[in-house]
């Protein structure tokens, strides 16, 4: 090291320790911040003392009220916590008599990333809770244990009985064969411990959602808070930020949902005055959300009329969803089948009469999930083919005609001869039986079909744990490429059919944009140069999108290019340019000798050519004779 480099670091060093000392902090201020920080710590503890100082206050209220022998439900505030079970072939739901609510429920026929049952609820990370509003004490059903009557393996009545024979009945009922859990609230004898204008019972719900799937992002962008609207459509808040929403219409049902399952509290005398909220939580923490629900719905103190609730735990499963509706306590149409998200209307009408069907068939002939999506991609191309065809052809009647588009670009030169260019243009198609649009309306028509089965594949539940090829598991990401550091963009993985989609992707933009290309001319070549760079791009931003998508939809995709390329290799082997050139030649000279009236779109394209052209020849005039 020279000497002129050890006077620059000397230099550096001491502007540096020059800049350090005379910024820091003057005793003054040291004594001022010192200050500032005890006044925050003196009132932290305050805070912290005085939220004590209210949960002894309450925890002294509710003692107080136990040893009050003429509180309502004496007897039933002290106990013991136990568990009632209540399953069928599907589900097992565990009650606790303290609360008398559910406090976990387990899906017997599907396994978690360890093996196990699913559980959608348990006691450490979920709460149901009721309050009751009374004349002279508020009910809280965590305060009490619930005696348990006529237990059996698929209903139980949770009791809670006065000194007076006045009773409060949390009666339910688990359906056969089902996920759906019935709630009956009935009382007999409390309207005297109400105010007669009390007709609602309060409700509370928390859950911390655990995480089920093995890719949390996929997961975490299909998990949500939903909800329905009385006599409306279903709701939900935002699935990417901590949100919370006051609710003002009626609401007959309030989901807490994951991608591949849900549990569904359901009132059929409606939800009112509703605060939901939904926090995400973080990344490898064991859970997506924490969801909260704070509600009403009717309650009757005098016991003339039930309070009808239902719970569902299981599957978002369209079919079971939607045959779940038909077990509803009420004339409601729950319309539960909205929790499988299908996509905006008309991709939802696409997958609810046509994919859904296609795809159960297919299912149902008992082959690998792999091979169901490889044949649902090609009957679907199939179906589209013929505007294929249409589309390719259009794109080949332009090529054709490149000669004599380049013929009128050589006939005007002159960038002000631009309208008369195109209205000349515009007649050598029209005579010629070609169509610069004629491409693009057929790929339209496919776009709907890519489009609903981007939203269906991410939701068929049916793909979660099935395996194909590398893939062990068709509904999360495909991760044979694997490390263990995180790498922006990418994270831990690569996915191989995310890369192969992305692979097909270029060919067939490649395969496009050079047959696009050697059907324009001049300005419009040269533009699409530029186009296709953007094309380009697009399957790379992709690979970074898609890494962590469902192994399934990447492989729908990769199989849907890949089918592509091979219809255009078809078609271009099939299409005989020379010959295609030769019919519309014999057009162009049966439209010479029998000219046709230009009508619709092109007319009026062709009138407003006319007028601009006019309008163009009238402005050179007028500056001619200045």
């Amino acid at each position: 090291m020279d000497k002129n480099t050890i006077i620059g670091f000397i230099l550096i060093a001491g502007v540096l320790f020059g800049f350090s000392y005379f910024s820091r902090p003057s005793e003054a201020e040291i004594q001022q911040m010192q200050r500032q920080d005890s006044l925050e710590i003196v009132a932290k503890q305050q805070a912290e003392a005085a939220q004590k100082a209210q949960e002894a206050a309450a925890i002294a209220k509710k003692a107080e009220a136990a040893l009050d022998s003429t509180s309502l439900f004496f007897k039933n505030r002290q106990g013991t916590d136990q568990n009632i079970v209540l399953q069928n072939n599907l589900v097992k739901i565990t009650l606790g008599t303290r609360g008398g609510m559910v406090k976990e429920a387990l899906l017997k026929d599907y396994k978690n990333q360890q093996g196990g049952p699913v559980c959608l609820l348990n006691e450490k990370d979920a709460s149901m809770s009721f309050v009751l509003e009374g004349k002279n004490e508020n009910l809280d059903s965590r305060d009490f244990f619930f005696t348990p009557v006529a237990a059996t393996d698929s209903s139980v009545t949770m009791r809670l009985e006065n000194q007076d024979g006045s009773v409060l009945d949390l009666e339910y009922k688990l359906h056969s064969d089902s996920y759906m859990l019935d709630l009956k609230i009935a009382s007999s004898g409390l309207g005297r411990y109400f105010s007669p204008s009390m007709k609602t019972i309060n409700l509370s719900w928390y859950d911390k959602a655990m995480q089920q799937e093995k890719g949390f992002d996929f997961e975490n962008q299909y998990s949500t808070l939903t909800y329905k609207i009385k006599d409306e459509g279903t709701d939900y808040l935002n699935a990417n930020e901590d949100k919370t929403e006051d609710v003002k219409e009626r609401l007959d049902w309030v989901a807490f949902k994951n991608q591949f399952f849900s549990c569904v509290f359901i009132a059929h005398q409606d939800f009112t005055d509703a605060t939901l909220s939904s926090t995400p939580q973080p990344k490898n923490s064991g859970y997506l959300k924490e969801y909260n629900a704070e509600m009403k719905t009717y309650f009757d103190p005098s016991g003339s009329k039930t309070t009808d609730l239902q719970l569902y735990f299981g599957p978002n499963n369209y079919h079971i969803l939607s045959t779940t509706n038909d077990l509803s306590l009420s004339d409601k149409d729950l319309e539960m089948q909205d929790l499988v998200y299908l996509g905006w209307p008309l991709f939802k009408w696409i997958n609810r009469f046509f994919i859904i069907y296609l795809f159960d068939w297919l299912n149902g002939l008992g082959l690998s999930m792999g091979i169901v999506l490889l044949l649902l991609t090609i009957i679907i191309k199939v179906l589209v083919y013929p505007t294929t065809r249409k589309s390719y052809i259009a794109s080949a009647k332009m090529r054709v005609l490149k000669p004599k588009i380049d013929a009128l670009n050589e006939k005007y030169p002159d960038p002000n001869d631009a309208l008369k260019k195109q209205q000349e243009m515009m007649q050598l198609y029209s005579q010629y039986g070609a169509n610069p649009m004629g491409g693009c309306l057929p790929m339209l028509i496919q776009m709907p079909f890519w489009i609903a089965l981007f939203n269906f594949v991410p939701n068929a539940i049916e793909l979660r744990g099935e395996s194909f090829l590398w893939a062990n598991d068709l509904s999360a990401y495909d991760d044979l490429i694997r490390w263990d550091t995180h790498i922006w963009l990418i994270g831990d993985h690569i996915s191989i059919f995310c890369l192969l989609f992305c692979a097909t992707n270029i060919i067939n933009t490649w395969i496009s944009t050079k047959q696009q290309q050697s059907a324009m001319a001049g300005e419009q070549a040269q533009q699409m140069k530029m186009m296709q760079y953007m094309m380009y791009f697009m399957p790379v931003f992709f690979f970074f999108m898609f890494n962590n998508y469902s192994s399934g939809l990447n492989y729908y995709y990769f199989l849907s290019s890949l089918t592509s390329i091979l219809i255009m290799w078809y078609l271009k082997k099939t299409t005989d340019e020379k010959k295609l050139l030769a019919k519309m030649e014999a057009k162009y000279e049966a439209n010479k000798k029998n000219p046709k009236k230009t009508s619709g779109f092109a007319a009026r394209l062709e009138e407003m050519q006319k007028k601009q052209q006019a309008i163009l020849e009238e402005q050179k005039r007028r500056q001619g004779q200045k």
